[in-house]
């Protein structure tokens, strides 16, 4: 970019044209910020609730240059940064900067989101039109003073394209380093202010891992406040934490809140009363230009965030250590702290139980299956599924031959054809498979195989890196249908069922060699340009075909949509009978 030596100046002279604010940002939003009924339950003028207004005027202060936001969901956080937007396009015309962890967040805050909310303000309508250049596009607008970027951080180039006074961004626990070591694109972006001497950076979200996590450092270096609600009973002022709320066994619709200053147990009615009675509180005074906010679902005063709906859901979360982490995250705010340590493939091994595909628990309800594919076998591992999401590893069996010989790809179809009688009187089949072609140069061999297999949701899959990308995504290679497997995801949704004991049994077929690979990978914490990624990484010695199998397998699970109630009740119908698998020998071993 080149320089401007009259840059400077014109900033200078906004700053005196720019009337000054004569209210607080709080007050504006109430005044001239209207949601819309898609998007709020109660649709009209926008109201802060008590622990909104104070971060709302703190975006708004012209003399606080940071601002991170430790949060849950259920917060009303993207409304908040919606109004912020509003108040830069109208009050203090700058250019603006938003930064998403993917385009289609993008889209969703701005069709769903910013559009919705300035069509329904009348001094916000006019902002965001489309001007008659052409220049305008869904992810950027202009308007008298400034402009609207909306930027995935998942492409580098995004942002080294655009200088910005004010960055905005969300999520940023979801954002992904460049494969390419680009670098950090929080601090990619942060770059793109540095020519301005009056910038602004909001940054706002749940935190996910404790050792990783972008909010929770750069909350620790800020003046770190937290929302401290009164207590009807003694006056206390405490922050609300999930240890402080109580409930009577098997009944969540009764939980309140046990106050740590006088052990009263103060009822969900008395809620939006200690909520508005309470406060911010400073942890760090000696900081300064960086306010700092944490805050989590138990003060939102929405209807799905009262403390026996969220009680309901813990109860449900805890059977699972992933969607238990899930409720820490994003409903408590609180940073998932990974204590796992290496895994012990014979302490594995020692949980196997009497159970395999000729012995399938009543539990199960659904199959699915992956697929390695090596130089001269083809290992495919089958799952068991129970309605609670529980995995059942059944049986891991190998194809010996090479991929470029179609009678291999015969004996792994015959495998996956098969029948297996369920207690319940029914048939269970694979429901899902995904078959790896990533490596090995045997892509074409596998396309060939699950092109015309797709009907039976016999996939191909490809492995790629990143620990927030979803599990599959939908793609299409040669006119075949693609997975992108989200490996690092599953994986490290693998290490946490490890890890706790629970969620994942083994079958008694499964040898010493399959929990050994099974274990063959850590998930360790490594240095990049500064900044610590979470990375999987080869155990010297180790081979990893049977992680590599469940892996997809458990990718192959999010293939199968179907009703598990409706599920349970054919299974219990007797129909249909077992056909006997056929057995090719493949000429390979013969020669």
């Amino acid at each position: 970019m080149k320089h401007d030596p009259y840059s400077r100046l014109r900033r200078e002279a906004m700053q005196v044209l720019r009337p000054p604010a004569k209210i607080a940002l709080s007050d504006w939003v109430e005044k001239h910020v209207f949601l819309p009924s898609a998007i709020a339950a109660q649709p009209g003028r926008m109201r802060l609730w008590p622990h909104q207004r104070a971060i709302a005027d703190s975006i708004g202060d012209p003399g606080v240059e940071r601002v991170s936001v430790l949060k849950s969901v259920r917060v009303g956080y993207t409304q908040l940064l919606t109004a912020a937007i509003g108040h830069y396009a109208v009050n203090d015309p700058s250019p603006v900067l938003v930064v998403v962890p993917a385009e289609q967040d993008a889209r969703d805050l701005m069709t769903g989101n910013v559009e919705p909310t300035f069509a329904e303000s009348p001094l916000l309508r006019a902002a965001l039109k489309a001007d008659d250049g052409g220049r305008d596009t869904l992810f950027q607008r202009r308007f008298p003073g400034g402009s609207l970027k909306l930027v995935s951080a998942r492409s580098p180039r995004n942002l080294r394209g655009h200088t910005a006074r004010v960055l905005l961004l969300d999520e940023v626990d979801g954002f992904e380093i460049d494969a390419r070591g680009e670098g950090d694109p929080v601090s990619l972006a942060e770059r793109r202010t540095l020519s301005y001497g009056d910038r602004k950076i909001v940054m706002g979200s749940t935190p996910v891992d404790e050792a990783t996590s972008r909010i929770l450092r750069a909350y620790s270096a800020s003046d770190g406040r937290v929302y401290e609600c009164r207590c009807p009973e003694c006056g206390g002022m405490t922050e609300i934490l999930w240890r402080h709320i109580e409930w009577q066994p098997d009944t969540p619709g009764t939980a309140a809140f046990r106050c740590p200053h006088c052990e009263a147990l103060i009822e969900e009615r008395h809620k939006p009363g200690m909520i508005r009675d309470g406060g911010w509180r400073i942890t760090r005074p000696h900081v300064h230009g960086h306010h700092g906010y944490r805050m989590n679902a138990l003060i939102s005063l929405l209807p799905n965030a009262s403390w026996g709906r969220l009680a309901a859901e813990f109860l449900e979360a805890k059977r699972n250590p992933e969607t238990l982490k899930a409720f820490t995250t994003t409903l408590l705010a609180e940073p998932w702290r990974d204590d796992a340590e290496e895994l012990d493939d014979a302490s594995l091994y020692g949980r196997r139980e009497p159970i395999g595909l000729d012995r399938v628990p009543p539990e199960v309800l659904v199959l699915s299956a992956g697929v390695d594919v090596q130089d001269d076998r083809l290992e495919v591992s089958t799952v068991g599924w129970t309605k609670d999401g529980d995995a059942l590893v059944l049986a891991h069996e190998i194809v010996w031959g090479s991929p470029l010989e179609g009678e291999s790809w015969a004996e792994l179809d015959d495998l996956l054809r098969r029948d297996f009688r369920h207690p319940r009187g029914g048939v269970l089949r694979v429901d899902a498979t995904i078959v790896d072609s990533g490596d090995g140069g045997h892509a074409d061999a596998v396309y060939a195989f699950c092109r015309p297999r797709s009907g039976r949701r016999v996939l191909a899959g490809k492995g790629v890196p990143g620990f927030q990308r979803p599990a599959i995504q939908l793609s299409n290679a040669r006119n075949v249908r693609l997975i992108l497997v989200g490996v690092d995801a599953i994986k490290s949704q693998l290490v946490t069922r490890l890890s706790s004991g629970r969620s994942i049994r083994f079958g008694d077929t499964l040898d010493a060699t399959y929990f050994e690979q099974l274990t063959g990978e850590r998930r360790v914490v490594k240095y990049s340009r500064g900044h610590p990624v979470r990375r999987f990484e080869r155990i010297p010695g180790r081979r990893v075909e049977t992680l590599d199998c469940l892996t997809y397998a458990f990718a192959a699970r999010q293939l199968v949509g179907l009703d598990l109630g409706r599920r349970e009740d054919e299974l219990a119908s007797v129909t249909g009978t077992v056909k006997p698998a056929t057995v090719i020998r493949s000429k390979w071993l013969e020669g």
